[in-house]
């Protein structure tokens, strides 16, 4: 029997961002490209950093390497290569990588390597913005006092079939400008309880389960968000505690809250044991601890019992008439609410691949629990986050459908907040019709004060009003309903968007330098930032920004902008002229 060779290796994995759908849109020319990059630029790149390429893996590659400092310097090489190519050939098909790199050891074959550690690489550069390279907390600390890079901490990162979350760093070339300390945000205007809901564990633990654990606390969290009494953070700023047991003192610190309910899930055939235990974040004492047994046909009589024990253990002054209107309709089935929670596992990720399945899982919910509006609100919501991701091939036929979407949730319940918030979008973004917007997003933030999305979506109108004052106060607002997670990027975009248009330049080149740390190829912060360069007299770097938006939107100009964008009147005349003067063609 041979015995297997196992040694100590910098794995890097690398995959082009958004493959599919260029080989879907330019078949030939996106296969050829990348088959002249990988023997022009990739091949060379790890030859000449001492490195083996392991294998193809047709969007992309592995590699090993015996030092970690080389297979980071060899990422960053094959980035710039990439990007000389993409400045020299504007028309082909635009490729960009995204990387992880981890060191671990492995198992090593003729033609392969094997093992959890080369498993970890492979989730980390899914993790990756494209062009970008995301490390290991291994591969970070072997990298320290590498001249030439820089370390971003990106903390506990919840990886797609890892059952524990993994320490995460973004790795850029020195120079690259980290994200800003965040300025401080107005206190809350009351002193009402608040509290983060994590997502809850399996018990034992269960990979493919996990989605329905961490899903399942978006409708206690829908219901303590009806409630005026509470401030309840987003479910987005506590998905990177899946799949743990924080302290809640820490968690508390973190996301700045007085309460933590965290708890687990137990599923046996068509049996249902969940135990929750609400904690005061700042002693660390638990206030109560629940179990509830039953049916899983019953799990929404259970979430609204969960939800009414909370409310009645920190805001015990809460009407029953208010607790009653917070709590949604239920689905019919509990194929719905499955098929739901499988695409909220998926929507709000990055990766287009993932987001693009939400869409059919959506459309199952809705089938199955016709008149339940949280799959048409949600679904909605799809189309609104490919518009703004720049996936859409037809952006009138995504606006058109999120407001059909929108609109039957509406019917299926009248108090669907997300919903209407979305509906409000649609009206002012794609349609003109603030003052109708104005009057949907109002309605959606008195129904659900902690709807993060809702403050988000009216400082965007409020803004384009011309109201300036409120466009400010509903970003501050979302962004203290969401101050982690995957959604941070766009709460500072917008908060960055309301400075500009009140005219406070330095808080809006601040704001949106931290957003596009967390999401470097956002083209509305590129846009944004920009113009707040340009008019703070940075000329140098809002050019810099402007080349930035241009390769992520070659086609863009400011006459196609100003023909669908909802500014209006001086705001936009200012707007353009300082896109202008970051170098934006007209």
């Amino acid at each position: 029997m041979i015995a297997l060779q196992r040694r100590l290796v910098a794995v890097l994995a690398a995959d082009v961002a958004g493959y599919a759908r260029l080989m879907e849109e330019r078949e030939e020319e996106t296969h050829g490209r990348l088959m002249r990059l990988m023997r022009g630029v990739v091949e060379p790149a790890i030859a000449d950093h001492r490195g083996r390429l392991v294998k193809s893996t047709g969007d992309g590659f592995l590699a090993a390497f015996d030092d970690a400092a080389d297979a980071a310097d060899c990422a960053l090489a094959i980035q710039r290569g990439f990007a000389e190519a993409a400045a020299a050939e504007p028309e082909a098909p635009s490729l960009l990588f995204r990387m992880g790199l981890n060191i671990a050891e492995a198992i090593i074959e003729a033609h392969d390597i094997f093992g959890d550690g080369v498993n970890l690489a492979a989730r980390l550069q899914g993790n990756a913005e494209p062009g970008g390279l995301v490390v290991s907390e291994a591969a970070a600390r072997a990298l320290e006092g590498h001249e030439g890079i820089e370390l971003a901490d990106l903390g506990e990162l919840t990886l797609k079939h890892m059952r524990r979350p993994a320490r995460a760093f973004a790795l850029r070339p020195r120079g690259s400008r980290p994200a800003p300390p965040a300025p401080a945000l107005p206190p809350l205007p009351d002193d009402r309880p608040s509290i983060a809901v994590l997502p809850f564990r399996t018990h034992p633990p269960d990979s493919e389960g996990d989605y329905f654990a961490e899903g399942m606390i978006e409708g206690i969290i829908h219901i303590l968000s009806g409630i005026e009494a509470l401030f309840v953070l987003s479910r987005a700023s506590t998905l990177s505690y899946a799949g743990t047991s924080p302290d809640p003192r820490a968690v508390g610190r973190a996301l700045g809250v007085r309460y933590v309910l965290s708890g687990s899930v137990h599923r046996a055939g068509l049996r249902l044991r969940i135990a929750t235990e609400l904690s005061d974040a700042a002693t660390g004492g638990v206030i109560r601890a629940d179990r509830h047994d039953g049916l899983a046909s019953e799990l929404f009589d259970i979430q609204d019992r969960m939800a009414a024990q909370v409310v009645a253990s920190i805001a015990p002054a809460v009407r029953g008439r208010e607790l009653a209107r917070a709590m949604r309709k239920h689905p019919d089935s509990m194929t719905a609410y499955d098929w739901l929670l499988r695409a909220l596992d998926l929507l709000y990720r990055t990766e287009r691949e993932s987001f693009d399945q939400a869409r059919g899982l959506l459309q199952q919910a809705v089938a199955a629990s016709p008149g339940w509006s949280v799959p048409h609100s949600y679904a909605a919501h799809w189309h609104l986050i490919r518009a703004a991701q720049g996936w859409s091939p037809e952006l009138r036929r995504d606006f058109a459908e999120a407001a059909q979407l929108a609109a039957r949730a509406t019917e299926c319940d009248a108090q669907d907040a997300r919903a209407l918030a979305i509906l409000g979008h649609v009206l002012s973004f794609a349609q003109r019709r603030h003052e109708e917007a104005r009057e949907a997003l109002d309605r959606a933030v008195a129904l659900a004060p902690s709807l993060d999305t809702a403050w988000m979506l009216s400082s965007l109108t409020r803004g384009y009003l011309g109201d300036t004052e409120a466009a400010l106060r509903h970003a501050e607002r979302a962004l203290q309903l969401s101050p982690a997670g995957h959604l941070l990027f766009f709460a500072e975009q917008v908060l960055s968007q309301a400075h500009y248009l009140r005219g406070d330049m330095r808080q809006a080149i601040l704001w949106g330098r931290r957003s596009l740390v967390r999401r470097p190829t956002h083209a509305p912060t590129l846009r944004s930032l920009a113009a707040a360069l340009a008019a703070e007299g940075m000329a140098e770097e809002a050019r810099e920004m402007g080349a930035r938006l241009l390769a992520v939107d070659p086609a863009f100009t400011l006459a196609r902008y100003a023909a669908r964008t909802p500014l209006g009147g001086a705001a936009l005349d200012a707007f353009l002229a300082h896109l202008r003067a970051a170098g934006l063609p007209d």
